[in-house]
């Protein structure tokens, strides 16, 4: 793992590898490099997330929160060309790639943004994210404070988290702080959390979306 990959500005030396995303009907090829996270192979949360969370709404703003060099915001514009895909991260290094395989790949619908943009929309219609948990979990609570809110009434977050970084005591976290949280997948030490509105929720106005997102 890169030690740096929650950095604005990796100092890490540049390591550009190649990583491939293989799927039902798609096959992407995402330049990768040293200083972001998984540089070398797809990271196995992020695949079962890939493969469990249900398909993506149609159109409307489709958020993958700490992005990457862009494997689940490209699946995301490719399984959902009618709909905006805001890849964020505040990892410079890593939106550039993320912008470079999204234009390679052809999908023009992926805005790369670092979290305080001010072209973001207001609210997101799914949200998808390997989070950062190495920031610790207390930025990673006023993370996921910040933009789970933005959720719209009847969307829904999935979120890949490792058993033994937390997946538990984050599903109990979501659930105190009033969300449905359901695990809807699990495999090889890796949990996908879904966190949806509870039945009573409105819709909570922006929240603090300038946190750390990988």
């Amino acid at each position: 793992m890169s030690q740096q990959y929650f950095a604005g500005q990796p100092a890490a030396a540049h390591r550009p590898g190649s990583v491939h995303v293989i799927l039902p009907g798609l096959h992407l090829e995402l330049r990768t490099d040293s200083g972001v996270f998984s540089p070398g192979r797809l990271d196995p949360g992020t695949r079962l997330l890939l493969d469990k969370a249900p398909p993506p709404p149609e159109h409307g703003n489709l958020l993958d929160l700490g992005c990457g060099y862009g494997p689940l915001a490209l699946v995301l514009a490719a399984r959902s060309p009618g709909a905006c895909v805001w890849a964020v991260d505040v990892n410079r290094r890593a939106l550039d790639l993320a912008a470079a395989n999204a234009a390679t790949a052809g999908l023009a619908n992926v805005r790369c943004v670092t979290p305080g943009d001010k072209s973001l929309p207001g609210g997101f219609d799914l949200i998808w994210s390997n989070p950062p948990i190495r920031i610790g979990k207390s930025a990673l609570h006023q993370l996921l404070g910040g933009w789970l809110p933005l959720l719209a009434p009847e969307a829904a977050g999935y979120l890949v988290v490792q058993r033994n970084l937390g997946s538990d005591s984050l599903q109990r976290w979501l659930a105190d702080s009033g969300w449905t949280a359901d695990r809807v997948a699990a495999q090889a030490g890796y949990r996908v959390l879904r966190a949806r509105r509870t039945p009573a929720d409105s819709p909570a106005g922006g929240g603090d979306r300038a946190g750390a997102a990988r």
